[in-house]
């Protein structure tokens, strides 16, 4: 009952609309919305004279996503632009040398190939696996590792696929990368707020996750982690006054990356997106990741249920529960998914057209009876 009176006070959408696109932009829990009006508030009568409050607010955010995914430290986690900017952080920050490679699959979102792609100019080539071929026997996870070999340096994979909604076995993939020296990249955007994320279970390298997805906050600020240990093994290629160790020393001529996260970060914090996200996570702390994974695990099973029914549908993301995200991506047979798309967004059913086919993307607080309107609404489209 708990859980039902936070959803009620915090998710205010129309009732009219049947939200189903978490895995694209989330709406705005209301400590969220809350958070930037105060913020705003202050600025307007107040200017800065708050700063010192932000700055905690700020270090505050740190130790939530610390939480979030289990980060040793802090001081391990960046606040940066967006996914892009921590996966181009990492991929040219490399010291690359003519002939190495780069091993990812064949599903990955623009962001998670193309900063890979650019490296061909110092001679490195990215090899994309095919992880998803028609046979759900298959084994993703040793696809990846085949076409590694001496030659390779990164291994580089979205946690959940953003079309499929293939989820990979990241701990035996980081276990593999540790034991050959390969820097493991993860771009977890399509996971942390959605499911339980351990960064140092996975033992990855590098993490990544917009606010804007299953976290439930703005789009503008992203958590960046990076591996304490090799943390000054990335050249850096932005600089300015906020990545420096003696940061509020503004007269000192000499300077030093600084020693934390903080060196990923050239110049001032997003301080809106800040006090957004930290109010967004709040929420997530207050319920629990556990229960937030359980209710979005059973919105989907739900779905996957549903769809079945259908002969006219074809599911392309993974059924087996080992495989499930919070993404399902159909094709109708009868129809073009495009057409299908447009007529579900005419009538308010928010969702993407991927993969030829149509994606849902409930979160925890999704109701049934959002889904089962969705459905009637998908049955007259058919």
């Amino acid at each position: 009952m708990l859980l039902d009176n936070i959803i009620k006070s915090e998710f205010q959408i129309d009732p009219d609309i049947h939200y189903l696109n978490h895995a694209g932009v989330s709406p705005w829990p209301v400590r969220a919305a809350n958070a930037v009006k105060k913020f705003a508030d202050g600025n307007v009568k107040s200017g800065a004279t708050g700063y010192l409050d932000w700055l905690k607010l700020e270090t505050r955010l740190r130790t939530q996503i610390k939480g979030l995914i289990n980060a040793p430290s802090p001081d391990d986690i960046s606040l940066l632009k967006n996914t892009s900017e921590a996966l181009s952080v990492v991929a040219c920050g490399i010291d690359w040398h003519d002939g190495d490679n780069i091993v990812s699959t064949d599903q990955e979102f623009p962001s998670n190939r193309i900063v890979w792609e650019a490296q061909a100019r110092h001679g490195v080539e990215l090899r994309q696996v095919d992880i998803m071929p028609s046979d759900e026997s298959n084994d993703p996870e040793l696809a990846l590792i085949s076409a590694c070999d001496g030659r390779t340096r990164v291994m580089t994979v979205s946690s959940v696929q953003y079309g499929s909604g293939l989820k990979l076995d990241l701990a035996s993939l980081g276990q593999f990368c540790r034991d050959n020296q390969l820097y493991f990249c993860v771009d977890a955007i399509q996971s942390i707020g959605a499911h339980q994320f351990d960064a140092q279970a996975i033992k990855a390298d590098f993490v990544m996750a917009d606010a804007h997805k299953w976290m439930c906050g703005p789009e503008g600020i992203a958590l960046f982690y990076c591996r304490a240990e090799i943390r000054d093994q990335l050249r850096l290629n932005q600089f300015g006054w906020h990545m420096v160790e003696d940061h509020t020393d503004y007269n000192r001529k000499e300077w030093s990356p600084a020693n934390n996260a903080r060196r990923f970060e050239c110049g001032s914090p997003n301080m809106l997106g800040i006090h957004a996200l930290s109010a967004s996570l709040s929420l997530f702390d207050e319920i629990g990741m556990e229960q937030i994974e359980r209710c979005i695990v059973k919105n989907v099973s739900y779905l996957i249920d549903k769809l079945s029914e259908f002969k006219e549908i074809n599911i392309l993301s993974p059924t087996s529960e080992q495989r499930r995200a919070g993404i399902v991506t159909f094709k109708i047979s009868t129809k073009e998914s495009t057409e299908i798309h447009a007529n579900l967004m005419k009538n308010k059913v928010i969702c993407a057209n991927r993969m030829g086919g149509i994606r849902f993307s409930p979160h925890f607080y999704t109701d049934i009876n959002t889904i089962d309107k969705a459905l009637d609404i998908l049955s007259l489209s058919i």
